[in-house]
């Protein structure tokens, strides 16, 4: 059989999924990466984005992360966020009204925090809506 990463993602409400995977495809600060079994150590901190994995079956699985951090070393991997959420999770009426509400503030906002603030409630909504788009 071969190599498999052990993924384990935790939320401040304790352990959200647990896997065996043949992959992992996510997007961090400094742009988007796969890990494959054996990959060299690493420490990255995510942005909001869509987790992409492939299950021991070679079974595609998406879930919506807020961000994070994710660690890897002897294929095992954690992945730390705030919020992760499965297309069963997201409530597609929700993301589509926080789309919109923080389009709007955005027009509003006249300083780099708010700015910031809004840019990011918008990238969550957009990566819950792209998450939930796909079966």
């Amino acid at each position: 059989m071969a190599e498999l990463i052990d993924l384990k993602m935790v939320t401040p409400h304790g352990v959200f999924r647990q896997y065996k995977v043949q992959s992992i495809h996510a997007k961090s600060v400094e742009g988007e990466f796969t890990i494959l079994p054996n990959h060299v150590p690493v420490v990255m901190a995510l942005v909001p984005c869509k987790l992409e994995i492939y299950n021991e079956e070679g079974k595609h699985k998406s879930y919506a992360v807020a961000g994070g951090f994710l660690h890897f070393d002897n294929n095992k991997c954690l992945l730390l966020s705030d919020a992760i959420e499965g297309r069963s999770d997201i409530d597609i009426k929700r993301a589509h009204d926080a789309y919109e509400r923080a389009r709007s503030r955005m027009e509003k906002k006249d300083t780099n925090s708010e700015m910031r603030r809004e840019e990011l409630a918008l990238q969550k909504a957009i990566n819950r809506i792209n998450v939930y788009g796909k079966k």
